[in-house]
């Protein structure tokens, strides 16, 4: 900088040559001694020298002028349309000195963008000269200006691009009840924003607190008005409280729902829906039961609901009738000591509330209470059949429809040690006359009783027998297992079992096989210690020994796993330090109680 100028002398990079600059309309020098350039071209870069001179003497600076190219931005500035769900990249294409270092920033409605944040929707993918970015699984939120700024150490630059995203509408707003009957519903509502697609329609949804979401409800079309639209819901019930909302569609799909209306009532009309399942019978002597499925509450059409109650014996004219006043009530109870033990009676349940009597469903026929039996059954035996379980018979008692019906029978039993009112109880359905009773304690005495019962109840218990059942089965399981093969045959052997002295003999063993885990198994019975089993080759088996005895089955051996036995030749083995041929024999002392 020169304080007082004479003249300013450039000196060109080329050696030798300095040359006095002349003001020109592109070269001015200032009152201050600056130089000023105008329209800078690559031909003024180079090194320039200030000179200044008084009546003392002179002074000099020199400095260098480096010119730089422009940075541009090649992208011309547009506007991008795009559907929700969908990807974009926002191209910011530049020219620039390679001298010079870019920064690139991004702005999304005059809002710094800071990459890594916004959910992720936002990523770089420019190059080194190259600020673009992209916007992945657009959403309506993102419509707006997005501006690109470009900048090096010299100079700066920017572009802007509007960004259109077309999606499903917006929720409509104001959503109202105009009007209501008891079966319809009058609704108006705005338009939501239609995000760039026309609206072609919507859809009106309902729910109640008898409701488990929102459903769709038919609807009929209204006349447009201003900027309001209208339709007429149909098909409602009567006296139920309801809330509405409004969903828009286009091309594109349907939008968010409005916000729910406020909750409004249609109004009560007379009730139309009978009770279901209507039934009866039982009870106690001389009444006649009936009972019926209540109806809900979003049936009843309005307050003050009930039933009505008619009922007269079999084929008579007249109907006698009871009022219940109590929307949850679910029956109904006749009581006259004229009433015969299960007579046939006709019932039908009608509805009615505040506004009228509804109608009546469906005729039904249903008996009055009958009595219990009244005899006892007979000829009751007991026999034991192990030490859990025994076997009572008995005769049936005749079967009648008129007042006495037998259902089936119920058994009683107790330990000689227990009270009778601690007995346990076993039943029939049907006209059975025996029973196994399980469960018992071995070696133990019990007293059985039978009787008939109905829907009145159970009627006079037999006179009691007595049973007492075996002795426990063996709790020894077989030991000392030994197997051999001889092509497809296995033989197996093993020590007889003896049974305790509070124990019941054995009187045999059962051997149970099966080629895997999950396969039922097969049984052989043998009152030896010893059997052949022809098994098929290639196949491996698991095998279980059990005693058994008049007591019932005794504790098993542990599993014995044949291998497969591919010829007369194979090599078996028992454990993981023998191995021998298939005529060999393998001692297995096995004492642990599992099973099949």
């Amino acid at each position: 900088m020169c304080k007082s100028v004479h003249r300013a002398r450039g000196r060109p990079t080329t050696p030798g040559l300095d040359r006095i600059l002349r003001v020109s309309p592109r070269l001015t020098i200032l009152e201050n001694g600056n130089l000023r350039i105008s329209n800078v071209t690559k031909s003024d870069g180079g090194p320039y020298t200030c000179e200044a001179r008084n009546q003392f003497g002179e002074a000099s600076s020199t400095g260098t002028l480096m010119v730089k190219e422009a940075t541009i931005i090649t992208t011309v500035p547009s506007t991008l349309d795009v559907t929700v769900g969908e990807s974009i990249v926002l191209p910011c294409q530049v020219t620039h000195d390679p001298s010079l270092e870019l920064k690139f920033t991004w702005f999304f409605n005059e809002q710094l963008i800071h990459f890594g944040s916004h959910g992720g929707y936002f990523e770089k993918v420019g190059g080194r000269s190259s600020g673009d970015i992209m916007i992945r699984n657009i959403q309506m939120r993102h419509a707006g200006k997005y501006t690109c700024a470009v900048q090096t150490k010299v100079d700066s630059s920017s572009i802007a691009t509007d960004l259109i995203v077309r999606g499903p509408p917006g929720p409509p707003t104001s959503i109202h009840v105009e009007e209501l009957t008891d079966t319809t519903a009058t609704l108006s509502w705005k338009p939501g924003p239609d995000n760039h697609s026309p609206i072609t329609a919507y859809t009106i949804q309902a729910r109640t607190p008898f409701s488990l979401g929102w459903q769709a409800v038919t609807t009929v079309p209204e006349e447009v008005g201003g900027q309001r639209l209208k339709a007429t819901v149909i098909e409602l019930n009567s006296w139920v409280e309801y809330e509405f909302r409004v969903l828009a569609s286009n091309a594109l799909g349907t939008g968010e729902p409005s916000k729910p209306s406020k909750q409004a009532r249609t109004k009560a009309t007379l009730p139309k829906v009978t009770p279901a399942n209507v039934s009866g019978g039982g009870g106690s002597r001389s009444e006649l039961v009936i009972t019926w499925e209540p109806v809900p509450e979003e049936l009843q059409n309005g307050p003050g609901f009930g039933y009505v109650v008619a009922f007269r014996p079999f084929a008579a004219t007249g109907w006698m009738q009871a009022a219940v006043p109590s929307a949850e009530a679910s029956r109904y109870v006749f009581k006259n000591e004229s009433i015969q033990p299960f007579s046939k009676f006709q019932v039908k349940v009608g509805v009615y509330n505040n506004k009228g009597e509804g109608p009546f469903g469906s005729i039904v026929t249903i008996y009055s209470a009958e009595e219990e039996p009244g005899r006892a059954p007979t000829r009751v035996r007991a026999q034991s059949l192990s030490a859990s379980e025994a076997e009572v018979t008995w005769k049936a008692l005749p079967w009648s429809t008129s007042r006495r019906r037998v259902l089936g029978y119920e058994l009683r039993y107790w330990e000689k040690k227990e009270k009778e009112d601690m007995a346990s109880v076993l039943r029939t359905v049907g006209n059975r006359t025996s029973a196994i009773i399980q469960g018992l304690r071995g070696s133990s005495m019990y007293y059985i009783t039978v009787r008939a019962y109905n829907t009145a109840g159970a009627g006079p218990p037999s006179t009691a027998v007595n049973v007492t059942t075996k002795k426990p089965p063996p709790s020894q399981p077989p030991v000392k297992v030994m197997w051999n093969t001889s092509n497809s045959k296995i033989i197996l052997n093993w020590e007889q079992v003896k049974a305790l002295e509070n124990e019941s003999e054995v009187t045999g063993y059962k051997v149970l096989y099966k080629q895997n885990r999950h396969s039922r198994p097969r049984v052989m019975e043998t009152n030896t210690t010893s059997v052949e089993l022809s098994l098929p080759p290639d196949e491996e088996y698991i095998i279980q020994i059990k005693p058994f005895g008049e007591g019932g089955e005794g504790s098993s051996s542990r599993q014995i796993t044949i291998p497969r036995i591919a010829g007369p030749n194979a090599i078996g083995s028992a454990s993981s330090v023998s191995t021998l041929s298939a005529l060999s024999t393998i001692a297995l002392s096995l004492t642990a109680r599992t099973s099949l």
